[in-house]
């Protein structure tokens, strides 16, 4: 399958310092697509000693309602078996999301919002850059079919178009530094050409990279030296647009690249050491970062251009600090840190933030580590992870989505008389794996306490359900078998496979290459 690059990279700023914000160092994390299972259904139990914290996030969370308005949610597409668009936008609204940032102009997801009242965000991706700064026809084109067409005939909401994903990240080596500005312009004349001009802002979502201080405080921040002009040439281009300056955030990142980092800094319950900033104290790292853009866009006479947080979130799988307690505890206490209004210390007042994300999806990238398909506060089936009150509606808890349907209550698991010591059992495992999705193995991982077989088992049952549960995707010789009892064991579940959706004829012949590639893959290497 072609590598999808629509948003392949992710960074954060990571130190060497104990505070762990300033730093000039940064991880730079890809996002590409590949083939990957979906496991659908879920649910791990939290342990005993973490209830306490719990309840009290709950409370905390209960005296919140509805102090928080507007919150949005980054919704991605990267799943080999994605939910309706129809359902999801169901989801969006029942829980009070009234904001979605897409990452491209899904053509699905798109008109299931018409006429939802879903203020939209749609993405142009990195790889689209090129073309359109060199074209203005292209960009033309562009706005004509994935804006127009869906605000005049669908009635979608769309307010912005982010043009490109975090094009400036230092691992990518200067490849867009050239083109994103010009398509910038050309998107923001194609919008005014349309009409739109007034109504659809642009915007270019940029990771917390592009700014740093060499103080190590947030007054010392200013735009990164190497990318300084093209910086400011775009942050004037947007000022005078009226349009937002958009960032990604991500206190994880630090936490995972980082054995250093001070763990209590990546929340938000006042228990971390403070940083004093000139008599200004900094609890926690999303304040202290925030606030050094704010003194970057200050410093270069941008002191009230608006911000958007394009991205924030925690990760529930995948690695030691990714896990449904860090997370809860993070999304809800940085939910009821920017309840009320209260801001930051430089930019008091509201926040504009789109969680990340939406709906964990299975066919990222786990190039920067197995917790990128993991970041949803949903499962791949919709239903939520943990508790979780957005301030939007009533309830404490997430709304599932609805009328979801499974597949049948069967698994593939290793045969109890196959042996370990098999030569197939290292091929057929690393082959289920590279094309289902074993990133819940692992070190301290949901499924981190599983024996050998228990390994295997799991290893077969993502590729079975992957393969939406065809006999032949059973086939490991002498290895594998089918059965309907449940194989979970403790916190581990095996999961069960959604029905494919099939939202046109590219999904179907997707579906099909899968099936093909397996057949072929059992009938010349078995």
């Amino acid at each position: 399958m072609e590598v999808d690059l629509r948003r392949h990279r992710r960074t954060l700023l990571n130190s060497d310092s104990m505070f762990g914000f300033m730093s000039a160092r940064f991880v730079a994390c890809k996002k590409q697509n590949t083939n990957r299972v979906l496991m659908g259904g879920f649910r791990f139990p939290v342990a005993a000693g973490d209830r306490v914290l719990l309840l009290l996030l709950v409370v905390l969370a209960v005296a919140m309602v509805d102090s928080v308005s507007g919150i949005g949610a980054n919704w991605g597409t990267q799943a080999s078996h994605p939910l309706p668009p129809e359902t999801v936008v169901r989801m969006l609204r029942e829980n009070g999301i009234q904001k979605v940032k897409l990452f491209d102009a899904d053509y699905g997801a798109l008109r299931a919002l018409g006429k939802s009242g879903i203020e939209v965000m749609v993405g142009i991706p990195n790889d689209m850059l090129q073309s359109l700064a060199s074209s203005m026809k292209a960009a033309e084109r562009w706005v004509s079919k994935n804006v127009s067409t869906h605000i005049t005939g669908s009635n979608v909401n769309i307010s912005y178009v982010a043009v490109g994903n975090e094009p400036f990240l230092q691992t990518y080596n200067g490849t867009f530094l050239r083109t994103t500005f010009p398509a910038l312009q050309n998107i923001q004349s194609a919008l005014i050409k349309a009409g739109l001009g007034n109504k659809v802002k642009v915007t270019v979502p940029l990771n917390a990279d592009v700014y740093e201080s060499a103080s190590g405080n947030p007054s010392g921040g200013d735009f990164r030296a190497d990318i300084h002009d093209f910086m400011i040439q775009i942050v004037k281009f947007l000022n005078e647009n009226g349009a937002p300056f958009t960032v990604n955030i991500y206190p994880f990142i630090s936490l995972y690249t980082d054995s250093n980092f001070p763990v209590e800094y990546a929340f938000f319950d006042g228990n971390a050491s403070p940083i004093n900033d000139g008599g200004t104290n900094y609890y926690n790292m999303f304040d202290a970062n925030l606030d050094t853009l704010v003194w970057a866009l200050q410093k270069n006479g941008f002191a009230n251009m608006p911000i958007i947080v394009g991205e924030i979130g925690w990760p529930t799988d995948g690695d030691r600090n990714a896990n449904l307690v860090y997370a809860q505890r993070f999304n809800q206490g940085f939910m009821a840190h920017i309840s009320g209004g209260k801001g930051t210390p430089m930019r008091p007042g509201p926040i504009d933030v789109y969680l990340f994300s939406l709906i964990d999806e299975d066919e990222k990238s786990i190039d920067p580590g197995n917790f990128e398909r993991h970041w949803g506060i949903f499962f791949l089936d919709g239903q939520p992870k943990y508790q979780l009150n957005l301030g939007t509606t009533n309830s404490s808890y997430l709304a599932p989505a609805r009328n979801v349907q499974y597949l049948e209550k069967k698994w593939c698991v290793m045969k109890p008389s196959a042996g370990l010591d098999d030569p197939q059992v290292a091929l057929s495992v690393s082959y289920a794996c590279a094309l289902a999705d074993c990133t819940s193995l692992g070190y301290q991982t949901s499924c981190g306490n599983l024996d050998a077989k228990g390994n295997i088992s799991y290893a077969f049952n993502s590729y079975f359900q992957k393969n939406n549960q065809l006999d032949r995707a059973c086939k490991f010789p002498n290895l594998s078998m089918i059965t309907k009892t449940d194989p979970t064991i403790g916190s581990c579940r095996y999961g069960i496979m959604i029905q494919q959706y099939y939202g046109g004829a590219g999904r179907i012949q997707k579906g099909w290459g899968v099936v093909a590639g397996v057949s072929l893959f059992l009938l010349t290497i078995f």
